[in-house]
């Protein structure tokens, strides 16, 4: 089984597992992610070693394949040597290293291809990690603003019990209640309290400005101003009094 499989397999059961759970979703995209860091980090060990197994059998085809010359030239010499014996060996030898480097070759090829797959594949699941990081904050946004639209819609569901705005109420009207009482009681002590015949002429006094703004009106009308209560009292006497000096005047005059 391939690490990227089996990364596929460990994901599928971490999310699976946290779902079962039931937890806070964005702990468990925390956790997500931090495990598929966790086996990206490993993935990449696994790539790392591919690679190095491809270096390595590269270097070997390199090295069967400078043998091979080596012991080309080692064939020529001895034919020039006239040492055709050697020149057989030589020759074998070459052919030996040949046949290594063609058949390393060929499972170098193999593991090249399949290490720029692996390569290929982790650049992908890096590129999806860093896509699933920035997804999971719109997620996670998503997952608050959810949040607070049902809170907000349990307290307006709350709030159509009518119990509560009734209370107010009655708080209100005990506040107001208690303000008139307030108003009431400073209104009987302030009654109660000083001369009370100095209070009397005070009212009195205050008549005789309304019997002075009444006369001055029917003046500005051009009505006659009548006998008022004020002139009555700064005469000392008696309307009576009054009309029987008025009929000994006539008297006189006739």
């Amino acid at each position: 089984m391939g690490i990227f499989q089996k990364l596929s397999l460990l994901l599928r059961s971490n999310i699976n597992d946290a779902i079962a759970r039931a937890e806070n979703p964005e702990k468990v995209l925390n956790q997500l992610i931090a495990d598929m860091r966790e086996q990206l980090s490993k993935a990449k060990q696994e790539v790392a070693v591919a690679i190095a197994d491809e270096q390595k059998l590269r270097s070997q085809v390199e090295e069967e394949a400078r043998q091979a010359k080596e012991w080309e030239k080692r064939a020529m010499l001895a034919v020039r040597e006239e040492r055709d014996d050697l020149a057989k060996q030589a020759l074998v030898r070459q052919h030996e290293h040949t046949g290594r480097a063609t058949s390393l070759e060929q499972t170098w090829q193999r593991q090249a291809q399949e290490t720029e797959k692996v390569k290929a594949s982790l650049r992908e699941l890096n590129d999806k990690i860093e896509e699933a990081k920035r997804k999971k904050n719109l997620l996670v946004a998503k997952q608050k603003r959810a949040q607070a639209q049902r809170r907000i819609h349990e307290t307006m569901a709350g709030m159509s019990d009518k119990s509560a705005f009734d209370a107010f109420e009655r708080v209100a009207e005990k506040i107001e209640e208690s303000e008139r009482r307030a108003i009431a009681a400073a209104e009987v002590t302030h009654t109660l309290s000083g001369d009370s015949l100095e209070t009397e002429f005070k009212r009195l006094q205050g008549t005789d400005d309304v019997d002075e703004r009444l006369a001055a009106l029917k003046e500005q009308m051009g009505l006659p101003a009548g006998n008022s209560r004020r002139a009555a009292l700064t005469s000392g006497s008696s309307p009576k009094e009054d009309g029987g000096e008025a009929q000994e005047g006539r008297l006189e005059e006739e």
